[in-house]
């Protein structure tokens, strides 16, 4: 039976924090005693003149961005008003904290290597060969399993171009690690990464602590357009993320990985792990993370394996952020991908993560027959995440750019997403065994996407869009009961010809599309949040003045600090989320 549709809520909110202003609404009301990091994006290339009226209202300038066009700045709060009347300012958003999407785990159980999907690709005889892949994370360690595969390495944190928290080398491994250090001739399992053979441009942007800002970031989504063509750098992977706050027209992260994009770079992100947020009975609808929220990047979710090759029993990993995105209810996440336990490279012993996470530190007898079931590996180890579920993608495009190096970003992304897998169970439940909770995903287009990563079909297929993969935002009838797809009219989507090749209903299935591309949701036995008082309210969870507002949950001075939840020591450090679930 059918109750209030959870979706509604989420899409008419939508509407509540729309806004065109020069400043964005996490800014609006701060302390104007205080003093905050910025980027101001302009209507041109900023310049010397430009930096200066900041300086002039007692500011610092860090750096130029090229990508969006912005600068980079820290300014007192009490000077931001007067500043974006200058007519030269097109918006000023906060310089936001980013952390990695991983989702820690409590036990090293459940251990899969990735061997089903990366048979499939070399079958087809791809490793990525001549491919470059920029690895936008924590670096990447010098590894034997990256022995002349790391081609170019920078880091913008200031440090020494070492992977000291272990994320981006783990996530460089599943795209492109040779899996040496597990081959030898007692060696069972191949750990090699999707695409063995692709080229990693390794850009450091998280430090030891697995913290990083927007504007570092952009830095290095700049770097990787001006390398692109020395490089053959076609696929960007962002294995992090964070909370949305403002419209991606105007938030300049969301513009830099579209210029990425527009610059023939594939981008891939990671959907984010608050799809277990049940706080407002949204059942982890409407929580998928920036710059995810991009129409252009390929944002992915994650999938367990349940410890078997064959794809037909996988299920979804709870933790996946569901769409549709805060404020513009983009439809995402486009993808799916194995995320769950996911064993990959090793940056060190005492990397950050290692440290905090010796449990997940996997035993030689995992791929040796002659290792040892107590002797942990010092080459491979098991995470968890959309970060994970990203990185198998990047290494899936560099596979299919190596087939057909012709394809466009908008011809990849539709591409993996007409020939995803879709046959899906109508819903799966996880049971938390320390909590005892049960987190219920219902298998529609706002949480498994287009289908689940299938890149033998995306090899074998000819297919070639013409037009944009832009993804689609979601609308709700005036009944307010039924949600369905508006595609941009230059979108592959909207003009599928008569083959019918990107046709909605082969893309996003039958179970997902209705007559007219109603997209037939799943609904709760929960009465959804209301949109103006609840959850989504203008006063409420998501209001300027609580949960995401700039003095509480999501403020500079809370969850993002250096000592609260995206903190080392906090929500994501020890075993918020379970892994096998």
């Amino acid at each position: 039976m059918r109750t209030k549709h959870i979706l509604t809520s989420l899409l008419f909110a939508g509407a509540v924090f729309g806004q065109t202003a020069t400043l964005s609404s996490d800014l609006q009301g701060i302390d104007p005693g205080s003093n905050v990091k910025v980027i101001v994006t302009y209507n041109h290339s900023p310049n010397s003149a430009d930096h200066e009226k900041v300086l002039s209202r007692g500011g610092t300038y860090f750096n130029t961005l090229h990508s969006v066009p912005a600068g980079s700045y820290s300014m007192p709060a009490s000077g931001l008003a007067s500043l974006a009347t200058d007519p030269g300012v097109a918006h000023i958003s906060l310089d936001h904290p980013i952390a990695p999407k991983l989702d820690y785990v409590t036990a090293a159980t459940n251990l899969v290597s990735l061997s089903g999907a990366i048979s499939a690709a070399q079958k087809y005889n791809v490793t990525g060969a001549g491919i470059g892949v920029a690895v936008i994370d924590s670096g990447v360690a010098p590894l034997a399993d990256f022995a002349g595969s790391i081609v170019y390495s920078q880091d913008f944190t200031g440090g020494n171009n070492q992977d000291q928290y272990g994320h981006g080398t783990h996530v460089a491994g599943i795209i492109a690690g040779s899996g040496s250090s597990a081959q030898c001739s007692t060696c069972t399992r191949s750990l090699g990464g999707m695409a063995p053979n692709a080229n990693i441009i390794s850009l450091r942007v998280l430090d030891q602590f697995g913290v990083s800002s927007d504007s570092v970031v952009i830095s290095a989504i700049d770097a990787a357009i001006s390398l692109k063509s020395k490089y053959n750098i076609r696929v960007i992977n962002l294995s992090l993320g964070r909370p949305i706050t403002e419209s991606y027209t105007v938030d300049p992260l969301c513009q830099a990985v579209e210029a990425a994009w527009k610059a023939g770079i594939v981008v891939v992100v990671a959907a984010g792990n608050d799809g277990r947020i049940n706080a407002f009975n949204n059942f982890g609808y409407g929580t998928i993370n920036a710059p995810g929220n991009d129409p252009y990047v390929i944002t992915v979710g994650a999938m367990k394996t349940m410890e078997t090759y064959t794809r037909t029993d996988d299920l979804m990993a709870s933790y996946s952020s569901k769409g549709p995105s805060l404020l513009d209810n983009i439809a995402k996440p486009d993808l799916v991908a194995p995320g769950n336990l996911v064993v990959s490279d090793l940056a060190s012993p005492t990397s950050t993560l290692a440290l905090l996470l010796p449990q997940n530190l996997i035993t030689t007898n995992y791929y040796n027959s002659k290792g040892s079931s107590t002797q942990k590996s010092s080459a491979y180890w098991m995470l968890s995440g959309t970060s994970m579920a990203a990185g198998v993608v990047s290494g899936a495009v560099a596979d299919l750019l190596q087939a057909q190096p012709n394809l466009n970003p908008d011809q990849v992304k539709a591409r993996l997403m007409k020939t995803a897998y879709k046959v899906f169970p109508s819903y799966s439940v996880a049971v938390d065994p320390t909590t005892g909770i049960s987190y219920v995903d219902y298998y529609d287009a706002l949480t498994r996407g287009a289908g689940y990563l299938d890149i033998l079909a995306a090899l074998q297929s000819n297919d070639v869009a013409t037009g944009s993969a832009l993804s689609p935002v979601v609308k709700v009838n005036s009944s307010g009961n039924q949600d369905y797809f508006q595609f941009n009219s230059s979108s592959v989507w909207a003009s599928s010809g008569s083959n019918g090749l990107f046709n909605p209903l082969v893309v996003w299935g039958s179970t997902a599309i209705g007559s007219g591309n109603v997209v037939v949701t799943s609904s709760s036995a929960v009465s959804a949040v209301t949109a103006t008082s609840a959850a989504w309210g203008s006063s409420s969870a998501w209001g300027t003045s609580s949960a995401w507002g700039t003095s509480a949950v999501w403020g500079t001075s809370a969850v993002w600090g250096t000592s609260a939840a995206w903190a080392t020591s906090a929500a994501w450090a020890t075993a918020t989320m379970i892994g096998e679930q």
